[in-house]
């Protein structure tokens, strides 16, 4: 059979053996091109990784980064039409994949294969899926019977208290609890720790001890009318402006002159005095999950007013101890605060892994390397959590900072960071984080909102248990408390039980269908 004959793409195209040629010599220029751009790029990093080594993981991410510098859908295409790898599902083991076709390609033409080039580790197909794995396991441990994906599951207060709600957890699907040092106190925490471990040799069942440690506490504190009268919550709509202060509410609108505090809605705290240094007029700012939104309008040490721009359809109502997200300013904030450094002191002595909030650079995660080893703690894994916009812009140098040095996972925030990117944008930043974290393999948790209603209400929604499903993709899911949160964990253990037979990472399987 002929070489044009073997490679007939479609009804309307035949690939020529001189399109297989030029096909040929793209991908080796290609290969070229990635393996020159992840030495150099790896050559930043030389002092992360012990004995100057690069990890098989670390060459493969550096790898993969190249790569996706192109445009490669015309590419792909033309791989596809003839039957060969398009590499779009070669994240764990890029360089390989690349080998392979173009080894095929030479078969193809009768020529003899290029060389593969020296000194850099190749990762094959079933390299990459074992290293995602091994890497899993150091951070989760074992997976649980009959799914890869672990659970987690925000502990509330109760769970210092009732052991029995623990234990049924473990019975319902929970792999690991998460303890979330912005609430409670080490009494509560020391409690929840014993009922798990308890719990645990009850039932047999592993659960691994996740504290996410709280960062700079940017939310709401007091509030008040315009009046200055303390209110439980401001209603704003748009064109309102509203005061937003370091002080108490109270206090900042009686400091500043009237014609400033005029028409005001109302005036709102803010728990991080020092966000006020780096506020610039324009800046946007949303409250609450971004359900309230605004600008700066007017800024100074201690205050700013707010020009708010978006509510719901009615209006929006602003409580005390809600979020607060400025995406368009850099706070040059220390991820971890004096609380954190003390927390740390005890999550040090107890936990499993740590959870890293407001992570945005290679400097925060070496800051808290040092603290870990301060603690003779530098083997606890930590999870980097990713909420910011200059997170997600230094995510590789995370990674590579972080990789060499002890056991990492990634928690993909998506509550913050729809906030921070906005909603579609954060829809394509979640696929891209998920694809950088596969080529480096590291494991990856799914958060925010996830059965939110049937966890809070004790009813999904057909989106929610749409976007449970597609949560396969990740190694572990993140729930939030809620009344019915034993329902919530049942019914995640059960879906993400059904789509391992279908799913793994972001490649369909075909198990056989029964209809």
């Amino acid at each position: 059979m002929s070489t044009q004959s073997l490679f007939h793409c479609g009804t309307t195209m035949t690939t020529q053996p001189h399109d297989l040629d030029a096909l040929l010599n793209q991908l080796i220029t290609l290969r070229a091109d990635m393996v020159e751009g992840a030495k150099n790029r790896l050559a930043n990093y030389t002092a992360y990784f012990p004995g100057d080594e690069f990890t098989p993981s670390a060459w493969n991410l550096a790898l993969y980064l190249t790569l996706r510098r192109h445009d490669l859908r015309e590419l792909q295409s033309q791989l596809a039409s003839c039957g060969l790898s398009s590499i779009g599902h070669s994240e764990g083991h890029i360089l390989d994949t690349l080998n392979k076709v173009i080894s095929l390609l030479s078969l193809t033409l009768d020529r003899p294969a290029p060389e593969t080039p020296e000194q850099i580790a190749v990762i094959d197909y079933y390299r990459g899926g074992a290293l995602l794995q091994k890497h899993t396991d150091a951070v989760f441990g074992p997976a649980p019977e009959l799914r890869d994906v672990r659970i987690m599951v925000t502990l509330p207060t109760q769970a210092a208290d009732d052991f029995g709600f623990i234990k049924q957890l473990l019975l319902d699907g929970m792999d690991c609890a998460r303890i979330n040092c912005a609430h409670d106190d080490k009494t509560h925490w020391q409690k929840m720790i014993a009922n798990v471990r308890e719990a645990q040799d009850a039932t047999g069942k592993q659960c691994k001890i996740y504290m996410d440690l709280a960062g700079p506490k940017i939310r709401t504190g007091a509030l008040a009318k315009k009046t200055g009268k303390p209110a439980e919550i401001l209603k704003v709509s748009t064109s309102d402006r509203l005061l937003l202060s370091a002080q108490q509410p109270d206090m900042a609108l009686q400091s500043l002159e009237p014609q400033t505090t005029s028409n005001l809605a109302g005036a709102i705290q803010c728990t991080c005095p020092e966000i006020f240094a780096f506020l610039a007029v324009g800046d946007a700012v949303w409250v609450d999950d971004g359900k309230t939104g605004g600008s700066v309008e007017w800024v100074s040490a201690e205050n700013a007013i707010l020009q708010i721009t978006q509510t719901g359809p009615n209006g929006s109502k602003i409580r005390s101890d809600k979020g607060v997200n400025f995406p368009d300013t850099q706070l040059n904030l220390s991820p971890l605060t004096e609380k954190d450094l003390d927390d740390l002191d005890f999550i040090a002595n107890h936990a499993d892994l740590v959870g890293y909030s407001f992570v945005q650079s290679l400097e925060d995660m070496n800051r808290l390397n040092d603290e870990l080893k301060a603690r003779n703690a530098s083997d606890l894994p930590v999870i980097a959590k990713i909420e910011t916009r200059r997170a997600v812009k230094r995510f590789p140098e995370i990674l590579f900072g972080a990789m060499g040095r002890q056991p990492i996972g990634v928690m993909i925030a998506r509550g913050d960071l729809a906030v921070e990117l906005g909603g579609e944008r954060m829809a394509e930043i979640q696929e891209e984080l998920l694809w950088l974290c596969e080529a480096a393999h590291v494991p990856v948790i799914w958060a925010t909102q996830v059965l939110e209603s049937l966890a809070k209400k004790g009813l999904a929604s057909r989106p929610e248990l749409t976007d449970a499903a597609m949560a396969e993709r990740a190694e572990c899911v993140m729930l939030n408390k809620g009344r019915f949160i034993h329902a919530a964990v049942q019914t995640l253990s059960d879906i993400l039980s059904r789509m391992a037979a279908h799913q793994h990472k972001k490649r369909s399987q075909m198990r056989a269908l029964h209809w």
